[in-house]
């Protein structure tokens, strides 16, 4: 079958819905759970790494050759560090964005205890009518806390809500859909990719096609900080890491794009793979840009870095603002899933 389809009716609401459930790096068990319960309703049975990644197995023509296909749910986010004496938090990030980006950010405290706060994210001195230094104050972790929006003003009134160092802090996503069709968000990274992941399952499902070799969907959840598939299934011979294309100076890609990466931090992705993704968007008209990724690694550089056997490529949507206040276009995330498709047709 050549002529399949990616439903953007379902992609959109999926990814809005994937972008309104919280999953700093290390609290991804919500989202993970939704990724099952939606992987099982399309029919796909769904296992788990060690570490709670999930695994998603699409029967092929041929069982012969396994192909990888990843993508991350886990996002940046940041964790208590400590309670301060004056009844606000202090944190520590969780991967890797400045601080300048999350200032002002409303914010949700998640305690062990299964209570939620909310909040908001400022620095020591957030006002101009009262620190001369207001403007210039360096945003810097140790300059920043959380101000509760509960009724605190000691380190024991926040202790008594159940809030206590190592609890995690999600960041409000604010997810917009436009009539223009972009996308704006924190967390397209790499949110926009799963939903083209899922696009891929619900075309299967609806169209009733199969991939030419096997496929293992890798939902990896701790790719923010390094070893989201340091361990990856011994079957697979070839992986693709679907994540967010790189926008800005020196780079091609805009947010229409499908984003091709030859080469990041951790070296070049293979010659053939990264050739057939380029000729198959050219073949099928997909927009799309070819890059080099200056500070950058995927879940395909932990797999090499783990040792595994494989080649391996990389692309995803073109993503605006990367780490801060992200910005795609449905046209990137539907072009990432189509050439998906394309690829797995003839793989």
């Amino acid at each position: 079958m050549t002529n399949i389809t990616i439903d953007e009716n379902y992609v959109v609401p999926f990814l809005k819905k994937l972008l309104d459930t919280p999953s700093p790096t290390g609290y991804t068990h919500h989202i993970i759970d939704m990724i099952r319960e939606e992987a099982e309703s399309l029919g796909f049975p769904v296992t788990f790494n060690e570490k709670g990644g999930a695994i998603i197995d699409i029967q092929g023509q041929n069982d012969d050759y396994t192909v990888g296909l990843s993508a991350h749910v886990d996002t940046l986010g940041a964790m208590v560090r400590s309670i301060t004496s004056h009844g606000t938090l202090k944190l520590t990030s969780l991967g890797g964005f400045s601080m300048s980006s999350i200032e002002n950010e409303y914010c949700i405290i998640h305690t062990r205890g299964g209570k939620t706060y909310t909040g908001t994210i400022l620095t020591q001195h957030p006002s101009v009518h009262v620190y001369a230094d207001a403007r210039d104050f360096k945003r810097s972790e140790e300059h920043m806390e959380v101000r509760i929006d509960e009724l605190v003003s000691s380190r024991e009134d926040v202790e008594n809500l159940g809030i206590r160092t190592g609890d995690y802090i999600s960041f409000d996503a604010r997810a917009v859909v436009t009539d223009s069709g972009y996308i704006k968000s924190r967390h397209l990274d790499d949110k926009a990719s799963v939903a083209a992941l899922f696009g891929l399952l619900e075309s299967i499902k609806r169209q009733d096609w199969k991939p030419k070799q096997r496929v293992k969907l890798l939902i990896s959840n701790y790719e923010e900080v390094g070893h989201g598939t340091a361990y990856i299934p011994s079957d697979i011979a070839e992986m693709i890491a679907v994540d967010m294309g790189c926008i800005g100076d020196d780079l091609n890609c805009k947010e229409t794009d499908v984003s091709i990466c030859a080469k990041d931090s951790s070296g070049p992705y293979d010659y053939h793979m990264t050739g057939k993704l380029i000729e198959l968007c050219e073949q099928n008209e997909i927009e799309h840009a070819v890059d080099i990724y200056p500070f950058y690694g995927s879940d395909a550089s932990a797999a090499l870095r783990g040792g595994s056997n494989i080649r391996a490529a990389l692309i995803g949507p073109g993503v605006h603002a990367s780490h801060s206040m992200e910005r795609t276009h449905t046209r990137a995330v539907m072009g990432t899933a189509q050439l998906l498709g394309a690829y797995i047709l003839q793989s």
